[in-house]
């Protein structure tokens, strides 16, 4: 056994934990030093900048652009109501002045006893605001009031045009919009009685007028409609929408500025419509982040603390090598036993140290793959487990000539934390006498894929463990755990292309089975007959 180098120790122990920080640049940060965040201050500085831009001016806030498009779209809609709503009330307008002096007429003709006086006409006109009245049957027409002289009339009305609002509209807007002093001829029948068609010539300026009347009460009606629908709209949509998106808003700029502090997790209004989904999604992502923010911060100090200890390490080991080479040369025959595996087991650690931080990294490094004698690992796994647990029954089942592919640093690592997981589970309960407490290591093939399965008579995992079986400080079946030995375990089996799976878990069998397939073969090596499969990159 070789005694390392101090340039090699120092190259060890000066391993990078993250990127191209050195672990004596990790050291020296301090304990002050926030290491897990190095730039926590510029999320504070963006989060202010959040909070501040959160507190939007209501022109142009959500709440102001919704008030301001309700009494709009109230106003529109009164505007697109009102030419047909003039133009009905023009027709009324008209109607009543052809009703009224229809019906002065009547009562004029059968009240008057001899001719009709001059006087009564103008008072008939004077008091329908009219100049000319004429009433007209299948047999005659009669004048009931009127000038003697011609009157020039500017245009003709038939009242069953008039009453029709969107024919009129157009007339009606002329009227509105005209500052000519026309005369009006209308007609049309009265009361419905079909048998007399009564005529009236009316100066159109009072009812130009009136329609300015009316346009000016509907308009200051269409500010107060808008204005209260707008209002009421407003209200409700604050409260509905408005205000939960509002409450969203500041509870993420609040958890951005500190995610590590649950109080600042949204609480569920507990609503059963989009809000609440919305409100329960941010919720759980928010609960999801701060745990993943905590597992992350954990990943750096262990990133931290690995890195001291295998700065540290590397010397006391090298220290212990030197003494274990010394033991070789003992004649002890118990030293002579043991001092071999010692030294096998120092140049495993020493390995360990120098890699140990490749779980840090993104993965691990790729396999090198060779035929093993898995027979011949299993054992060395063997002789390291009784070391630790005696009073455990380890029984090696496979076959002597039994072959694998695999990388044999590797899946001595897989097997040993099975294993290793499977010692402390049943160690737990070495108190209890007449257990029985057996650990098998077995194998079978098919094809070209290799089955190995891992069982012990322990206790069986629990449920928590069983939740999050493979996943890095959270699939720990103990107290104190970290749940790395399956996490590690699994990610070197996924990186041979195979699968580890729990088969069973219950109380006095559990059993674990590696899916390890071998390695594919080049089809461009086998045709020029390299045994190893590997391609010439020279004519690939």
């Amino acid at each position: 056994m070789r005694e390392p180098r101090p340039d090699e120790l120092a190259q060890a122990g000066e391993a990078p934990a993250t990127g191209s920080r050195s672990v004596d640049a990790e050291v020296s940060a301090g304990p002050d030093r926030d290491t897990s965040s190095p730039a926590r201050g510029e999320p504070k500085r963006k989060a202010a900048n959040l909070s501040a831009a959160a507190q939007v001016p209501l022109s142009r806030a959500l709440s102001g652009k919704l008030l301001l498009f309700t009494a709009g779209f109230v106003l529109l809609a009164e505007i697109l109501i009102f030419p047909p709503s003039a133009a009905n009330f023009r027709a009324n307008w008209l109607g009543d002045k052809l009703s009224a002096a229809a019906a002065a007429g009547r009562v004029l003709l059968e009240t008057a006893e001899g001719p009709v006086t001059d006087s009564s006409r103008e008072r008939i006109l004077r008091d329908t605001g009219v100049r000319f009245i004429a009433v007209h049957d299948d047999t005659i027409s009669r004048v009931i009031a009127g000038p003697d002289e011609m009157l020039t009339v500017d245009a003709s009305i038939d009242m069953k045009e008039a009453r029709r609002p969107i024919a009129a509209i157009p007339e009606t807007l002329k009227t509105l919009l005209s500052d000519s002093e026309r005369i009006l001829r209308v007609y049309g029948t009265v009361d419905g009685d079909r048998s007399k068609t009564y005529e009236i010539v009316v100066p159109e300026g009072p009812l130009r007028d009136g329609l300015i009347t009316y346009s000016r009460n509907i308009a200051l009606l269409s500010l107060l409609v808008s204005a209260i629908t707008a209002s009421m709209v407003f209200f409700v949509i604050m409260r509905l929408f408005i205000a939960p998106i509002r409450r969203m808003t500041k509870s993420m700029i609040a958890y951005s500025e500190d995610p590590d502090d649950r109080s600042r997790v949204l609480k569920p209004s507990g609503r059963d419509d989009e809000i609440g989904v919305a409100e329960d999604q941010l919720n759980a992502m928010q609960l999801r982040l701060t745990d993943a923010l905590a597992q992350q911060r954990r990943l750096a100090d262990l990133g931290l603390a690995v890195s001291k200890i295998n700065h540290d390490m590397r010397n006391i080991l090298t220290v212990a090598q030197i003494l274990t080479e010394r033991l070789e040369r003992s004649s002890d025959p118990m030293v002579q036993k043991f001092g071999p595996r010692l030294v096998e087991t120092m140049d495993r650690a020493i390995a360990y140290t120098t890699n140990i931080l490749e779980y840090g990294k993104t993965r691990e490094r790729a396999p090198d793959r060779r035929r093993l004698n898995l027979h011949a690992l299993v054992e060395e796994v063997r002789h390291v487990a009784e070391i630790e647990a005696e009073s455990v029954e380890f029984r090696n089942e496979i076959a002597p000539v039994f072959e694998v592919d695999a990388d044999a640093e590797q899946l001595f690592r897989i097997i040993n934390n099975l294993c290793r997981n499977a010692l402390q589970a049943m160690s737990n309960e070495a108190d209890r006498p007449g257990l029985v407490r057996r650990l098998t290591v077995s194998a079978r093939r098919e094809g070209a894929v290799a089955f190995i399965a891992i069982s012990d008579t322990g206790p069986g995992l629990p449920r928590k463990a069983l939740e999050n079986l493979f996943t890095a400080f959270h699939g720990s079946a103990r107290t104190g755990g970290t749940g790395l030995g399956l996490a590690i375990a699994h990610e070197l089996v996924r990186a041979h292309g195979g699968q580890l799976e729990l088969v069973e878990s219950r109380g006095g069998y559990t059993c674990f089975r590696i899916e390890l397939p071998d390695a594919p073969i080049q089809l461009q090596a086998r045709r020029e007959g390299r045994p190893d499969g590997s391609v010439d990159r020279a004519t690939s």
